[in-house]
């Protein structure tokens, strides 16, 4: 294709890019919205351009370039059990976000991943992993432990105990002061009972 040379090298590196960066970088050749649209649909078509969502776009197949069709965002819950190392189950994709994107199931290249809507107020507390060659956000151990009580979902005693294990004290109090009073109360709550577990197997 007449643009796919100017393409690859503007975007092939990146993880991600939308329809308005490609339409900004190409714009000195003169390229119209109505080709740009073709060349968007060909490339996806040949399999070349994978689409993330609707004007998200990656040349990657990897699944965890999924999350950066949502920023801003991080990976939570059960996939950052998974990549902290804090439970040994595999996982999908969990992008947590603050933008108004439709929560639910989706899929990429065959595999399904969730999309979890959080409130600006509590969008903190991840940093930066390398996977592969690229660096994602994903939640720390105490943010992912406050995720599980904000979205009420069911924690796995061992990997509760995986994370009070990790836990650094100074961090939790400081996040906890940021929670809603049901979240912090709940944390509090589930900590104290692993500890309670910890003593009662002779640790």
């Amino acid at each position: 294709m007449k643009y796919l040379k100017q393409i690859r090298a503007g975007f092939g590196r990146r993880v991600s890019f939308t329809s308005k960066d490609l339409r900004l970088y190409l714009s000195e050749s003169g390229i119209s919205r109505a080709y740009l649209h073709l060349l968007l649909h060909n490339l996806m078509k040949s399999g070349e351009l994978k689409r993330i969502t609707r004007g998200v776009y990656t040349f990657r197949e990897e699944a965890e370039a999924v999350g950066f069709g949502f920023s801003p965002f991080y990976y939570g819950l059960q996939e950052a059990l998974s990549l902290r190392n804090l439970w040994e189950q595999e996982t999908n994709p969990v992008v947590i976000t603050p933008k108004k994107a439709r929560p639910g199931v989706r899929s990429f290249l065959g595999t399904n991943y969730v999309v979890r809507r959080i409130s600006r107020k509590m969008f903190f507390g991840f940093e930066m992993m390398k996977y592969y060659d690229i660096w994602i956000p994903v939640s720390d151990a105490e943010k992912t432990l406050i995720d599980f009580v904000y979205f009420r979902m069911n924690l796995p005693e061992d990997a509760l105990a995986e994370i009070n294990s990790r836990m650094r004290p100074e961090v939790m109090r400081g996040y906890l002061k940021r929670c809603p009073a049901r979240v912090a109360k709940r944390v509090k709550s589930l900590l104290g009972k692993t500890r309670t577990l910890e003593q009662g197997t002779g640790r």
